[in-house]
């Protein structure tokens, strides 16, 4: 292997399932070996000292970084970044899988493209025994054969922002002085930043990883992130935006960001009930600050959440949640 690999995976080793074997065992197992693998981890027991030590003794391509104190997921992979010494940079949780062959089939993708600053790919989600297309799936496929500038494709500011669905040159991780904030959604403003700055990108039409999270939500943010952050995330992405004149992207970002607010505001174990209708008027008030001129909603019953969350009315909101029967009652009552 040369003293430069083509791909630096960094894996954070927050291990709250057990995982992070199979996920090391997953990346290394790869016919394509021209990689290396640094595994962050800190002193925080779910970061399992004896799977970090013993792959780092096994196999040569694996360094480990140790922080001194427990830290947040973008901490960890922020040291991991600085410890790169590849070409490209691959962020993974202990709960991913790679599939077989992929690692070749990127290498084989980068060269066919003149090495672009970013190879977009798709993945799936295993939930309760069954696997479902990632959220940027039809994004992807309606991608064409070749290289294309990330700012002439506005719509794929709609797809969910993460950073483990695409190789990123280190170039211009660097050149952008890109960073993971502390705290939950840390992805969010980093990857646009990265697709903002980007010159050139392509895809991968495989599905090259596998999410097999128990829990939808994030489980390692930091010792002190709420999902209050993604307010944050999105003004910062949003200040992007408009530092860019991109006002092209705005609505596909905008319909992005009250998806996510939705999404956080359906599940039943993300936010406490006391919080969430705080949650719920900053998620309006954020509506209401980005939405731009003309916006359309979605259709159906999705464009519906959109209005009563931009009316801002948490009453409504959440008598439209209820199950109709249960409506009716409360209605006679």
């Amino acid at each position: 292997m040369s003293s430069s690999p083509l791909i630096t995976v960094i894996v954070a080793a927050y291990d709250l399932q057990g995982t992070l074997g199979t996920c090391l065992q997953s990346v290394l197992g790869q016919s394509f070996r021209d990689i290396e693998v640094v595994v962050a981890a800190d002193p925080s027991p779910e970061c399992p000292p004896d799977v970090v030590g013993a792959v780092e003794l096994e196999d040569h391509r694996v360094s480990a970084v140790r922080l001194d104190a427990v830290a947040s997921v973008g901490a960890a992979r922020n040291a991991g970044a600085a410890r790169a010494t590849g070409e490209y940079l691959l962020f993974l949780d202990a709960d991913h899988v790679l599939w077989d062959g992929t690692l070749q089939a990127m290498a084989d993708r980068l060269r066919a493209c003149d090495r672009p600053d970013v190879l977009l790919f798709g993945h799936t989600r295993l939930h309760r025994g069954r696997s479902w297309p990632g959220g940027a799936a039809e994004l992807l496929a309606g991608q064409g054969a070749g290289t294309f500038a990330p700012a002439d494709q506005p719509q794929l500011f709609g797809a969910p922002a993460y950073m483990w669905d695409r190789l990123v040159r280190r170039d211009l991780w660097v050149r952008v002085g890109a960073s993971f904030p502390d705290g939950l959604h840390e992805e969010i403003s980093v990857q646009h930043r990265l697709m903002l700055a980007a010159s050139t990108a392509a895809v991968l039409k495989w599905d090259c990883a596998q999410l097999r999270r128990r829990h939808t939500a994030h489980p390692a943010g930091g010792p002190d992130g709420t999902h209050f952050d993604v307010f944050d995330r999105y003004e910062e992405s949003f200040g992007l935006l408009e530092a860019q004149g991109r006002t092209d992207v705005v609505p596909h970002l905008f319909t992005r960001m009250v998806r996510q607010y939705l999404f956080l505001l359906a599940l039943s174990d993300c936010l406490p009930r006391s919080r969430r209708q705080d949650f719920f008027q900053r998620a309006a008030a954020h509506y209401q600050r980005y939405v731009p001129d003309g916006y359309e909603r979605p259709a159906g019953k999705e464009g519906v959440k959109f209005q009563l969350l931009g009316n801002g009315g948490y009453a409504a909101f959440q008598t439209a949640r209820m199950p109709a029967v249960a409506r009716v009652v409360l209605s006679r009552s």
